[in-house]
């Protein structure tokens, strides 16, 4: 796996608000969002791995479903999250 469990648990306490908060809305699209980045990076390098892009494909459907739930939710906890990680939409 590309985080370790002490790299998981910055990132949930960074964005979560606690390391053992792990369900957070918050947390979960910055887990994805550093899984988006690791995969992209591996396409650059392996275009024809059609199974990662696959799995990449996967992984931001999941990110947009959560970003929509947060819309609907709490629009300034989703402000907040998309400045902070620096989505486009």
């Amino acid at each position: 796996m590309l985080l370790t469990k002490e790299a998981k648990a910055e990132l949930f306490a960074k964005h979560g608000g606690d390391a053992k908060n792990t369900g957070s809305a918050e947390g979960q699209i910055a887990l994805f969002t550093e899984r988006i980045n690791h995969l992209t990076e591996h396409l650059k390098k392996n275009r024809k791995d059609y199974n990662t892009e696959r799995a990449l494909v996967m992984l931001v459907g999941k990110r947009r479903s959560l970003l929509d739930y947060l819309t609907k939710k709490d629009i300034l906890r989703y402000r907040a999250i998309v400045k902070e990680l620096g989505l486009r939409k």
